[in-house]
């Protein structure tokens, strides 16, 4: 084995984790590493290390992140080594900055490095999961009518190649009376015998509801009590409009997998993502691209085989990635701890809150993400009477108010108050859509 072989044996197994957390911590004192500005002091001050326009609100970041000082001097300096010394920079810094991205995810995740796999989006993420999920015969995957495109088209191009059974439920009625006991009820009834695995969005792009994915979870575990492993539910959770947003430890969650791309509410650079599995639940998953992980490229050169790896290392696809990006990822995730996961949460849900009573109050405003934040995260989805959403979100775009249009059949004005805004932007935004009128 060589010596990169071996170092990336001992950073990427569950053995080296302690180590890799000390040697992590200690690192931050050496004198030729290049420390990244994580303090928080004032939601002001964290707006300024974004290169935002200063004349735009901008209400749709969650659509593609700016990248925040810490992740944009990351960038920066490994696009210059790479520039300088392609080969030499990527020898020297590929490993180590790869496991300290899986350390520092797995740090903000609550879980351990062999946990999660490296991606390039949630698209990628939900592709080569659903892809590659192990069933048998009889066996099939439960979805559901509110899902993205992504979701639906990986597991319908699974279906097409491999003759899987999907199958669609609703999980509530009407987004007016939706409760989470109607959608933990609606899940629990639409699971039969032959469910194996249940795939769910737990922010919906489309309304902006937030699903009870703990209580889901619950519900899931109940059923699994009288199966065994072979026929286990197995709960897979799209949960991009949730990381960065929602104050959680994924091993708390109660789901087996959760997709996520990390360059939206993350603030992570562009085409950046991860896939986070229980470790009980990994070995359902097939790997469909090869790795580039030295330990199972150097066991593929020896001639022997690589099963015994992580699945998760597996699942990593290989390849030639944006190295510069890939591995300026940890920085988003200090960039977060260093503000407070909780204080996020909190500072999300106060300017949505301001955002959804404000519009509540507009007779001409329907809003259609529940008011509750046990139902909703950072999207609030609206229809302005007499003006399709396109028209709003071009009036407001007049204004220097940025939105966006859901890209779904039903199209609805999405504004998404996130890290970047203040509440006089949420203020000067409910004014602007209270002078809007039909002509």
């Amino acid at each position: 084995m060589t010596d990169i072989g071996r170092r990336g044996f001992l950073v990427r197994t569950g053995l080296a984790l302690s180590a890799a957390v000390l040697a992590s911590a200690s690192s931050r004192t050496l004198a030729n590493q290049q420390p990244s500005p994580h303090r928080f002091t004032n939601w002001e001050d964290l707006r300024a290390k974004f290169p935002l326009s200063p004349q735009l609100i901008h209400l749709a970041a969650f659509f593609l992140a700016s990248h925040p000082a810490p992740v944009r001097d990351a960038i920066e300096r490994h696009r210059a080594g790479l520039d300088a010394d392609p080969i030499g920079y990527w020898s020297e810094h590929e490993e180590k900055q790869e496991a300290k991205v899986l350390l520092a995810a797995a740090e903000y995740l609550g879980s351990n490095t062999a946990d999660i796999a490296l991606t390039d989006s949630t698209t990628m993420g939900l592709g080569l999961l659903y892809g590659g999920l192990k069933l048998g015969n009889e066996q099939e995957i439960l979805t559901t009518t509110h899902d993205h495109y992504s979701t639906e088209t990986a597991l319908r191009l699974r279906a097409e190649r491999t003759g899987a059974m999907v199958r669609q439920i609703h999980l509530y009625r009407s987004l007016k009376t939706v409760s989470r006991d109607e959608i933990v009820e609606s899940l629990r009834k639409g699971i039969t015998p032959m469910t194996r695995i249940v795939a769910v969005t737990w922010v919906h792009s489309s309304t902006g509801l937030k699903l009870p994915i703990h209580e889901m979870a619950q519900a899931i575990q109940t059923i699994n009590r009288s199966r065994d492993e072979q026929n286990r539910v197995i709960f897979c959770v799209d949960g991009v409009h949730a990381l960065g947003v929602e104050d959680f430890r994924v091993n708390e969650l109660g789901c087996d997998f959760l997709i996520a791309g990390t360059h939206k509410w993350m603030f992570g650079p562009r085409g950046t993502g991860l896939v986070w599995g229980q470790p009980k639940a990994w070995p359902i998953a097939r790997a469909t691209i090869p790795t580039f992980s030295s330990q199972a490229y150097d066991l593929w050169m020896e001639n022997k085989s690589s099963k015994g790896l992580p699945q998760s290392v597996h699942m990593t696809p290989g390849g030639f990635h944006s190295f510069e990006h890939r591995w300026a990822l940890d920085e988003a995730f200090l960039f977060h701890q260093a503000i407070g996961k909780s204080k996020v949460t909190q500072r999300i849900y106060e300017l949505n809150q301001q955002l959804k009573q404000g519009l509540a109050a507009m007779p001409h405003v329907t809003l259609h993400t529940p008011m509750s934040q046990d139902l909703s995260a950072g999207i609030v989805c609206l229809e302005v009477a007499g003006l399709a959403p396109r028209t709003v979100v071009e009036k407001l775009r007049q204004r220097n108010i940025v939105g966006s249009v859901t890209p779904y059949a039903t199209k609805y004005v999405r504004l998404a108050p996130s890290l970047v805004n203040s509440s006089e932007e949420i203020e000067m935004t409910l004014r602007e859509i209270k002078n809007l009128r039909t002509a």
